[in-house]
């Protein structure tokens, strides 16, 4: 389905506006700052530059997987208390430089902490049944400020719902509390967590730890800046264009996007409607490999049952396959070279050390990766029902959003939405223009998820570019806003996803890969993310080389 002409020149067209309006946002941008107070920079020592980055974790405990905080507290050889004041110091000294956790419930945290150690110290059950009822006994968590958390804010970055705030847990919440993990607070997310960069109008921009002038991602981006920067260890997020793994990406950290319908995603703000609803997935984010599957098992609840997670995976039996890029799209950035060179890494270990052959293949329909998740998303479902238009979900039950109007009132300072917001209202616009062409898309979906499910079956993996680029400046996603394609193409597919970190690029910033693997076979990518760690290290702490 080559390009006509005329969509290439439209295309060109689009790259230079963006481009042009990039270079506007950023004079406005440096023109603000002279004008205000911008965020803080770290200075290390006095007369020293500012660094580009956090400072790595001191305190012990805030290097350990949430398994060994937990099975430590079980065994009364660490106070919860203690685990989770480590954590909350963590937060007070860095959120000022990224700006991730937005609200947080501090004091009620150190309340459920000494519960904790109270319930433990009076005895109560063996460290065996512990684990069984408690998997994550007194391990912090952070969540996704999407996602409904009993008392704090539920605004998904939308100016006109700043008021809220959660009576109720979202499913997954409730789960992981009711697993013993104690949530510290909520992080930020882009706004309605469709942009994949974390900056709204209720709460500002979130800052990347390996380089504060980067971005976290979206719309899990507060999430995994929380993460990457050690100020938790696990971590809810969701994920329907790679909201999951994008950040995980730029922040150095695994993340898990399972087979759809396996987790819930109740009590998040928005919830997708219609065909959308086999494209959204809930699921863990972590700086550890190891705690990837215990955070599925509980998130899933019964759900868990469609996996096989209690499969033994013996890599040398799995047919790997790789791609290294998408075939060349015109709407997408050429993967960069240190990317494909972490990628090859991946690639020669496995042969080397399993003695399989990797697979080059190339996969054409790829190359319309962008194209065919914008038209799947619009598309209707089974029953004939539209899916929800974005419009609607910035008004918000209130009074119909116009496009074009918002537009105009952004350039005069008078929207309420960020611009990437308003953006994708107009292609939503867009997009209804074409819908003989929407449709060839969508068969070609349907066509493309086929073919992938026949090539991993049961026993496959594919190694794939987690993102073109490393964590990319702030603003420069409006420059090229479509590289989200290389994730948000498996959401349409609904296949289990887990992006795994590969150390640092020569800027410190970090690198990653995707494994993908066929429906409900999720125990395989999170076998492939444990060993890699094992063969890689996993995730690095910002400012380590």
């Amino acid at each position: 389905m080559a390009l006509s002409r005329a969509e290439r020149c439209l295309v060109l067209l689009l790259r230079l506006l963006s481009r042009a309006f990039l270079m506007l946002l950023r004079l406005a941008a440096r023109a603000s700052t002279a004008l205000a107070p911008g965020p803080r920079t770290l200075t290390p020592l006095a007369g020293a530059p500012p660094t580009r980055c956090v400072p790595p974790p001191g305190q012990p405990l805030l290097q350990l997987s949430a398994g060994q905080l937990a099975r430590r507290i079980r065994r009364r050889e660490v106070k919860c208390t203690d685990v989770v004041q480590a954590y909350i110091k963590r937060i007070e000294e860095i959120n000022p430089l990224v700006n991730a956790v937005v609200k947080d419930r501090f004091d009620a945290a150190l309340e459920e902490a000494h519960h904790v150690d109270k319930l433990l110290s009076e005895g109560h059950g063996d460290e065996d049944a512990l684990q069984e009822k408690f998997p994550f006994l007194g391990v912090p968590f952070t969540v996704k400020e999407a996602f409904a958390l009993h008392g704090m804010p539920n605004t998904s970055g939308l100016v006109s719902r700043r008021n809220l705030i959660s009576t109720s847990d979202a499913l997954v919440v409730s789960r992981l509390k009711q697993a013993g993990a104690i949530p510290l607070g909520v992080t930020n997310c882009s706004e309605l967590c469709m942009w994949y960069e974390s900056n709204n109008n209720v709460y500002g921009r979130t800052n990347n730890p390996y380089d504060l002038q980067r971005i976290v991602g979206g719309s899990s981006g507060g999430e995994g800046c929380v993460l990457g920067a050690a100020c938790s260890v696990i971590g809810v997020g969701s994920d329907i264009g790679g909201s999951i793994r994008m950040p995980a990406f730029f922040n150095g950290i695994f993340g898990h996007k399972p087979t759809t319908g396996v987790v819930p995603n109740d009590g998040q703000f928005p919830n997708a409607l219609g065909v959308r609803t086999e494209f959204l997935c809930t699921g863990p984010m972590c700086r550890y490999a190891e705690d990837l599957e215990p955070m599925l098992r509980v998130m899933a609840g019964p759900g868990v049952r469609k996996l096989k997670l209690d499969e033994k995976v013996s890599l040398e039996k799995v047919k790997f396959y790789c791609m290294e890029h998408d075939g060349g799209s015109v709407f997408v950035s050429p993967v960069d070279r240190e990317i494909l060179q972490a990628q090859r890494k991946v690639v020669e270990h496995l042969e080397t050390r399993f003695g399989v052959q990797v697979q080059h293949i190339t996969i054409h329909k790829m190359k319309y990766a962008f194209q065919i998740w914008s038209a799947m998303m619009s598309s209707r479902d089974s029953d004939g029902q539209e899916a929800q238009l974005f419009t609607d979900l910035l008004g918000d039950h209130g009074k119909p959003v116009w496009p074009l109007w918002e537009l105009m009132k952004w350039f005069l300072g008078m929207s309420l939405h960020t611009i990437p917001a308003i953006a994708l209202a107009l292609t939503e616009k867009l997009m209804k223009l074409n819908p003989g062409g929407n449709a060839k898309l969508v068969s070609m979906g349907h066509s493309l998820r086929t073919e992938m499910m026949n090539l991993l079956g049961t026993d496959g993996m594919l190694l794939y570019p987690s993102h073109p680029i490393v964590a990319p400046k702030h603003y420069s996603p409006l420059g090229m806003p479509f590289n989200f394609a290389y994730t948000a193409v498996f959401n349409v597919l609904g296949l289990p996803v887990t992006q795994c970190p590969l150390g640092l690029s020569s800027e410190g910033l970090p690198l990653g890969i995707q494994v993908v693997a066929g429906p409900h076979n999720d125990h395989l990518t999170l076998a492939m993310a444990r060993y890699l760690e094992k063969a890689f290290g996993g995730w690095v702490c910002p400012g380590k080389s």
